[in-house]
């Protein structure tokens, strides 16, 4: 008798951040959650449309639909950058927020009357949470709602509509199945909110260590960006969190010691134009190298060759900062000594003076002085095999995508 096959449930996953098209540079972590949840799942994506892409497509088995909420060649509130930063670069997009969210609940909406899920997956708390919330209650559909960084502390940042906003908040966190944060500073502050402590719960951020490893390191890197000296590096979105001005100003006291030394700055975001101009204005053309994007699947090479990673974060003035930058695992998975700012939660993933360093945010002066002593000591430059194994022991997405699946099924 031949054993019929199980019917896998179908997974709902609607997010602003996710590929375009094939290789696309924005952080890929919702896309490689959802990839590997679909040796689980039937897996079903909404996104927003961006101009350029598919209104639907199959990626690596998910079936992605696109919504689109204002006139195609004006649609850049999401999916170039976050939603915040877009926000803070050009006032203009707040005239798309409603349309994205009315989009984005009625494709919602359409795409569960049709498809008819077993669960929806809902990135961000506001705005997927929020008409995550709403299509429950009038479909019936559950969800699960995670926090990938400062969408949890916006609301305190808002005058007089702040306590409106922790309503929503509250309203979004109870009629969930579950609430997951990649931050335990993060996860107190859902706790506070949320009526049932016991639906929050933390799950950190996941990489594939089978991509990024010590072993991934390539010297032609180092001869065609003329690096003889200690190989700075700096990965991530050129958005005002991430901090970078800081690290360029800190370059420009480390040249002085060790002339040779290069950073090079990988991403591309609304400030580049601007931490250019610094670059030149501080005359270290020759000390750091902009190369704009790079496709996830090439830069472990870079992580590998890299001597030093630094991740200079920063809270912002409106309450955006960092949830679980992947790019520590990233780093530290290829062997990268670490330093990192004080951001929320950063304990979990670094310990000052054991596999990382721990300096104030916003301090170009401290920055300089723990990358100097780095370079100069540089026996204490790499971190090794024990680190390897921790990250792959601990946040290889083999082990998150299972701690998902237990509150999915």
């Amino acid at each position: 008798m031949i054993n019929e096959v199980k019917k896998k449930k179908k997974l709902l996953v609607v997010t602003s951040t996710f590929p375009r098209w094939k290789n696309d540079t924005i952080p890929h972590f919702v896309f490689e959650l959802s990839k590997r949840l679909t040796d689980e799942f039937d897996v079903y994506v909404l996104a927003p449309h961006y101009p350029g892409a598919k209104s639907f497509e199959i990626l690596d088995n998910m079936k992605v639909y696109r919504f689109k909420y204002f006139l195609t060649k004006y649609q850049k509130l999401a999916g170039n950058t976050a939603i915040l930063p877009t926000l803070q670069k050009n006032k203009w997009f707040y005239f798309q927020v409603p349309f994205f969210l009315i989009g984005e609940f009625l494709a919602l909406y359409r795409l569960t009357k049709k498809i008819k899920p077993d669960i929806i997956h809902a990135h961000w708390i506001i705005p997927q949470g929020f008409v995550a919330a709403l299509n429950k209650k009038i479909t019936g559909v559950r969800y699960i709602v995670t926090s990938w960084g400062g969408d949890m502390f916006v609301f305190k940042k808002q005058g007089f509509l702040t306590n409106l906003l922790k309503k929503v908040y509250s309203f979004i966190l109870n009629n969930s199945k579950k609430s997951t944060s990649v931050n335990m500073v993060f996860l107190d502050e859902m706790k506070r909110v949320a009526n049932d402590k016991d639906k929050v719960v933390y799950i950190p951020n996941g990489i594939d260590t089978e991509l990024f490893n010590p072993k991934k390191k390539d010297l032609l890197i180092k001869e065609k960006y003329k690096i003889e000296d200690s190989f700075l590096l700096f990965v991530g979105r050129l958005s005002e969190k991430k901090g970078v001005r800081y690290l360029i100003e800190a370059m420009s006291e480390v040249v002085k010691k060790s002339p040779k030394v290069k950073l090079m700055i990988i991403g591309k975001g609304e400030l580049e134009s601007e931490l250019k101009d610094l670059t030149k204005k501080l005359k270290m053309e020759n000390s750091i190298i902009f190369t704009g994007a790079i496709p996830n699947k090439e830069l472990p090479r870079y992580y590998a060759t890299a001597d030093i990673f630094i991740a200079p974060s920063i809270t912002t003035k409106d309450g955006d900062r960092e949830g679980f930058p992947t790019v520590f695992l990233e780093a530290m998975a290829c062997g990268n000594s670490i330093i990192t700012t004080r951001i929320d939660g950063i304990e979990n993933i670094i310990q000052d003076g054991i596999n990382g360093y721990i300096v104030n945010q916003k301090s170009s002066k401290e920055l300089a002085r723990e990358l100097i002593e780095l370079i100069q000591n540089r026996k204490s430059i790499k971190s090794g095999k024990d680190t390897f194994i921790l990250i792959k022991n601990n946040y290889d997405w083999s082990i998150i995508k299972n701690r998902y699946k237990e509150i999915l099924i």
